[in-house]
């Protein structure tokens, strides 16, 4: 009878969870539950998984909430994630869980090879409370209903949430440098279009 290697690392047990899913796919508690993972970088990987994925619809909506509710919570200092019934009995398909496991493989598989402790002290509980204040904002930057501005800045907090669980500084700069950039340009293109529409008002109305 041949045996089947059990999941090893947490990309594969992403893999394994979505295979064994049924259809209607499972709660965001009872992805918790399985993965037994309690760290925030745990959480806020597996949530920022489907906000980073182009094109996908409804599931990033059904995420970018209990994100944030987790990024607060590491503000507050709080030990360990929780995640309120409303957010937690929120449901993943099986479809988009399959899709979020083959996206966490392909674009995120290079963090489980170079990852290594490194810079611990960024991944610990004081540093981690300034982390959070930049993943808040990469968070908040989720849920501003622009299309096509999920993926950059949920990107940027996937791979400083990894960092965070490996206890890999390097990871977690690199994190909040791609989320930094991204809110900078949000910041300058609406600083730019606030001045053009000023001069636009200006040029009408100005006499």
């Amino acid at each position: 009878m041949t045996q089947h290697a059990l999941p090893t690392t947490f990309l594969q047990s992403l893999e394994t969870m979505a295979a064994e899913a049924m259809p209607e796919g499972l709660s965001l508690k009872s992805i918790f539950d399985r993965l037994d993972e309690r760290a925030f970088g745990a959480g806020l990987f597996i949530l920022a998984l489907p906000c980073a994925i182009p094109f996908l619809y409804l599931v990033p909506q059904i995420v970018a909430l209990p994100m944030l509710a987790l990024t607060l919570q590491m503000l507050a200092g709080r030990s360990e994630p929780w995640l309120p019934e409303k957010f937690g009995s929120r449901k993943i398909g099986k479809d988009g869980l399959t899709r979020m496991a083959v996206f966490g493989r392909k674009w995120f598989g290079w963090l489980e090879i170079i990852t290594k402790p490194s810079l611990i002290w960024l991944t610990g509980k004081r540093a981690e409370r300034v982390v959070a204040v930049f993943l808040t904002l990469f968070c908040a930057s989720i849920l501003l209903p622009i299309p096509g501005t999920n993926s950059v800045p949920a990107m940027g907090v996937a791979i400083a949430a990894f960092g965070l669980m490996a206890r890999d500084g390097r990871l977690v700069i690199l994190g909040l440098i791609i989320g930094s950039i991204w809110i900078s340009l949000l910041i300058a293109a609406a600083t730019f279009g606030f001045s053009a529409a000023s001069d636009l008002i200006s040029a009408m109305f100005g006499g």
